[in-house]
């Protein structure tokens, strides 16, 4: 035997799936699809299905798809060649195998929607008890008093007690100082009658500056100074009715002639015994009743013998003034006429007779101005006396 027979044969060299001449093994399916009309018919069918069990089963039926025509794509060109086998054609997409395992989840024609993923609804869950709400809330803490807070606090309150009980007291002094000081000048009011020099009451010579008609200026000389007396005989009857409930103290009385020589007046002052509230009464009456406008209630003359005022007498008054006063115990009048003893037959008061148009023979001749004029200044030098006495040191 030769040495080339006597060696062993040598086992083929394994081959490449490129190289193997053979498909790899396709899965059978149940059942087989048939195939395609639509196939080219250069496909050439595949190897025979292998025998054997399928490890997976078909969850449902799957109906198949409508063929849908195939793309004209062409075949590439079978490899070919010396020991090489022709590849079969690739199966249309309706007839391909799903893989081992894979389920078809799509819904069969004519099914109706899925109603989507079940929501379970959320548990029961009861809820939590109420609890009393709380009706106050501090708002910060509260700080420990501090003990010179508190004596501080302590002194605000009692300066507060002593300035409230301060002007308390102030305003009782005040009003019983200016009670003393009313009771005080009604008691030197009521005493100047005899108190004071005549010539003060009444002085001799009386200015009058733009006291006249249109502002003129006016002189006044007194002829005499009549003897204090009672209101009775010096006072027309109804005046001194008039005057009864603030009483009568004292009268004094005067008379003036003006620088011409053509007019007279007389003033008077009555010291009543009234306190300040007859006499604030006494005043507003006289106001509200307008009893100084009365001509029955008109001041009586008091007439100079040897004098321009010899004939003044009643027939001859023409205006008067009648004044309450309420700071002093007292009652000013005046009242004028003509000197030369003329009878006027409407006197008119001095109020009226002053103002501008009036057409009446006083007011015509002034005689508004000469009682007004001199009772006025009566009154200042009464005030300014009584004044002076409570100011004058005892």
């Amino acid at each position: 035997m030769s040495t080339e027979a006597q060696r062993a044969p040598v086992p083929p060299r394994p081959t490449t799936p490129s190289e193997s001449s053979d498909p790899p093994p396709v899965p059978a399916a149940d059942p087989p699809a048939p195939p395609s009309p639509a196939a080219p018919p250069s496909a050439v069918p595949g190897p025979a299905p292998e025998s054997g069990a399928e490890t997976t089963a078909r969850l449902r039926p799957v109906p198949p798809a409508p063929a849908a025509p195939p793309a004209a794509v062409p075949d590439p060109a079978p490899a070919s060649g010396p020991g090489i086998p022709p590849v079969p054609a690739q199966p249309p997409a309706a007839t391909r195998r799903r893989p081992v395992g894979a389920v078809d989840l799509t819904p069969p024609s004519g099914a109706p929607p899925h109603p989507g993923p079940y929501v379970y609804p959320r548990p029961f869950v009861a809820p939590r008890p109420e609890t009393p709400a709380e009706t106050t809330t501090r708002l910060r803490p509260i700080r420990t008093r501090h003990p010179a807070r508190t004596a501080a606090a302590a002194v605000c309150v009692v300066l507060g007690l002593g300035l409230i009980g301060g002007a308390a007291t102030g305003a009782w002094l005040t009003s019983d100082s200016s009670a003393d000081g009313a009771r005080g000048a009604y008691a030197v009011g009521r005493s100047a009658w005899h108190s004071v020099p005549v010539d003060t009451l009444f002085p001799r010579t009386l200015r009058g500056d733009g006291a006249g008609p249109g502002g003129a200026d006016r002189v006044w000389t007194r002829l005499a100074v009549a003897p204090d007396s009672g209101c009775g005989p010096a006072l027309d009857p109804l005046l001194a009715r008039a005057l009864g409930p603030a009483g009568c103290e004292r009268l004094v009385r005067a008379t003036y002639v003006d620088a011409t020589t053509s007019s007279v007046t007389t003033v008077g002052i009555v010291f009543t015994e009234g306190d300040a509230a007859a006499m604030k009464a006494l005043g507003a009456r006289f106001a509200d009743q307008r009893l100084d406008r009365r001509t029955d209630l008109m001041p009586r003359t008091y007439p100079v013998k040897g004098t321009a005022a010899a004939g003044f007498g009643d027939r001859q008054r023409a205006s008067w003034s009648v004044h309450v006063l309420t700071e002093v115990p007292a009652v000013v009048f005046a009242v004028s006429g003509f000197a030369d003893g003329r009878t006027v037959t409407d006197p008119q008061p001095a109020a009226a007779a002053v103002t501008e148009g009036a057409t009446t023979a006083a007011a015509q001749a002034g005689m508004g101005h000469e009682a007004k004029g001199i009772a006025d200044r009566t009154e200042r030098g009464l005030r300014r006396t009584v004044t002076d006495l409570m100011e004058k040191p005892e």
